[in-house]
């Protein structure tokens, strides 16, 4: 859904964006990104144009119940890959045998999961269960802008009235 062309609300995002003016607003992200890409495919000069996402929000999905076992083993799988840089690391200024190499990087894969298997439990039970979920976070906004230079605009206009 567009809204009729009129000047972008709030304060300009760079200095780019003083110019600018308001083309049209979305309610989705991949409706904003579909009309610059149209432009785009029109031969637009789309680096005159800027996409602003406002009335921002955060959402937190929340993915399960986290438990002793949960965080025992999300801090393994973290210690783990910690344990695998930190070999690697190691394993670059060993002069050893490529057998010997591949030993010390298993180890430390294995003592990274120990110590974060360890920590992932002391983390969680520190929490004294105010918190016994595991979750995403992420932003969303409630309308996305397309703002294009006040010199394009006629022409942004005009090619998008072929958009639908």
């Amino acid at each position: 859904m567009t809204i009729p062309v009129g000047p972008a609300a709030g304060p300009p995002v760079s200095a780019n964006d003083v110019d600018r003016t308001l083309l049209a607003s979305y309610g989705d992200y991949l409706s904003a990104q579909r009309a610059v890409d149209y432009l785009s495919d029109q031969k637009f000069p789309v680096e005159h144009t800027t996409i602003i996402g406002s009335d921002l929000r955060l959402v937190e999905q929340v993915i399960g119940r986290m438990t002793f076992g949960k965080a025992a083993a999300a801090g393994a799988g973290s210690g783990a890959w910690f344990g695998l840089f930190f070999g690697l690391l190691l394993g670059l200024f060993s002069d050893d045998s490529f057998g010997s190499w591949i030993a010390l990087i298993l180890t430390a894969v294995a003592i990274g999961a120990v110590w974060g298997a360890i920590f992932g439990l002391v983390a969680h039970s520190l929490t004294g269960g105010q918190r016994d979920f595991a979750s995403r976070s992420s932003l969303a906004a409630g309308r996305y802008d397309v703002l294009v230079s006040s010199a394009h605009l006629s022409d942004a206009q005009r090619l998008l009235e072929g958009l639908q």
